[in-house]
């Protein structure tokens, strides 16, 4: 099997697979065939096991955020982070042995547990689908901090080009194109088709086209190449955007998790 347009380590990847095989064939042997309570024997190690994996995971961050000489290389600590966090949430239900808990407190850990799992695997087909996306679907590479540079310079350019104009193109301007040239729009449909996105905001140039001189439709080419490059500008603050914000939505849940699971170890050894 060829994994490797699919991952980055297909060495992690099997490691990762035979983890799972052998946590899953430990817990049919031991503590499937009879009831074990979560705070004794292997589901209390299969708990201990989850903690440190969390752990090691959230070291990630601290070797971004702290660390002026990290430890190995970046893209290890990377693997483990993915993994580690993916077999971290089969310990924690093998820990509650596949069953919904009864506390409060133990219903909150597995919640978060799915989410922060699940949005960490969100946010790598992210990295990994927005990219490629942007740079196959638009002509234009452009940083997400100088998007807002860019609209002025599109704005200034703009002006200037209608200086001269007649009525009907300012008019077609203040009409269609004014208020989408004034800051940076989100649209939902680049996610799903960015070319179909833009090209259906150029349509509105064709009808002008007949019914000005030849002087105004070189203007109109040149704002229509203007408008394009905002709708690109669009597509890219929409996208990049949607890596950005995916952040607040794995962080502070993860932050929330680590809280409650001290909490939690905190329980079990004084009470």
């Amino acid at each position: 099997m060829k994994l490797k347009p699919w991952v980055q380590s297909p060495a992690a990847f099997w490691l990762f697979a035979a983890a799972v095989l052998l946590c899953g064939l430990n817990y049919w042997g031991h503590v499937a065939p009879g009831e074990v309570h979560p705070t004794r024997g292997w589901r209390l190690a299969y708990g201990f096991a989850a903690t440190a994996l969390m752990l090691a995971s959230a070291v990630l961050s601290l070797r971004r955020q702290i660390m002026k000489h990290p430890l190995g290389r970046a893209h290890a600590w990377t693997q483990l982070h993915v993994y580690g966090g993916s077999l971290f949430l089969l310990l924690v239900l093998m820990h509650a042995g596949f069953r919904w808990p009864l506390g409060s407190l133990t219903r909150w850990l597995l919640l978060l547990s799915g989410w922060v799992t699940g949005s960490g695997l969100c946010g790598v087909l992210l990295q990994k689908w927005i990219p490629r996306y942007l740079t196959s679907g638009l002509e234009n590479e452009i940083l997400y901090e100088r998007i807002p540079e860019l609209i002025s310079e599109i704005q200034a350019r703009t002006a200037n080009l209608l200086q001269a104009a007649g009525e009907p193109l300012r008019s077609f301007y203040d009409t269609y194109l004014a208020a989408s040239l004034r800051q940076p729009q989100p649209r939902l449909i680049y996610f799903l088709d960015i070319h179909g996105g833009i090209h259906s905001q150029l349509k509105k140039f064709e009808y002008l086209r007949g019914l000005i001189s030849e002087t105004d439709r070189e203007k109109l080419a040149e704002l229509q190449a203007l408008y394009r490059f905002k709708l690109e500008i669009d597509a890219h603050y929409t996208l990049q955007g949607a890596l950005r914000w995916w952040v607040y939505l794995h962080v502070p849940p993860s932050l929330a998790l680590v809280l409650l699971v001290a909490v939690h170890g905190f329980t079990i050894i004084y009470y």
